[in-house]
């Protein structure tokens, strides 16, 4: 059984089990009370599922893309919830959840803030029923979106997709997506090159 995190868009937690499903899932649209929400939403899950975390066998978390300030707070969360669990932390691409299980071309996206969206085509599933990302995750501004005929824009992540997604990744023996959150843009601060100048 796995806990699954997401934040990138608005906060998404759930229990899920490979042969069980999706057992809770709780999630908020909210994109500016991650920190206040995912707190409570990991307990409810928790208490609705009846899972001990002694029973968990990782921690699942989406690592975006998403805007910074919202996605830290679901990967700050799943990795000291695993720490503290003593779970393996298991990252993946928030976008390919929401592909999980779709048939077909797809173009999935995200509000990442500043006027601009994020998006991840699709071109169906494998043989495992694997979401197969052709090209993505890209930041554009909203006219720049390319066109598809089916289109998705999630205002959440469903915690519940992610976790399943990782369940059958580990079942088929893929790889997990890098240990690094996807920002997409920029940071607003850099840090300074050379030393400082000090004036009198």
């Amino acid at each position: 059984m796995l806990l699954a995190i997401d934040t990138s868009a608005g906060t998404s937690v759930a229990v899920v089990d490979r042969d069980r499903g999706v057992i809770a899932e709780r999630s908020s649209a909210d994109t500016r009370s991650h920190a206040e929400l995912i707190g409570d939403l990991i307990v409810a899950v928790l208490e609705e599922s009846g899972v001990t975390v002694s029973e968990l066998s990782g921690v699942v978390c989406g690592m975006g893309p998403g805007p910074f300030t919202g996605l830290r707070v679901g990967i700050a969360a799943a990795r000291v919830f695993a720490i503290g669990a003593g779970k393996p932390f298991i990252p993946v691409v928030s976008h390919d959840a929401v592909a999980f299980g779709a048939d077909g071309p797809l173009l999935v996206v995200t509000d990442a803030r500043r006027r601009e969206l994020s998006w991840s085509r699709y071109e169906g599933t494998d043989a495992d029923g694997l979401p197969i990302r052709v090209d993505g995750p890209h930041l554009s501004k909203p006219d720049d979106v390319p066109a598809a005929d089916r289109r998705v824009d999630a205002a959440t992540i469903p915690a519940g997709a992610l976790g399943m997604l990782a369940e059958a990744l580990y079942l088929h023996g893929r790889p997990f997506a890098d240990d690094e959150p996807i920002y997409l843009r920029s940071p607003d601060v850099t840090p300074s090159t050379g030393p400082k100048r000090v004036t009198a």
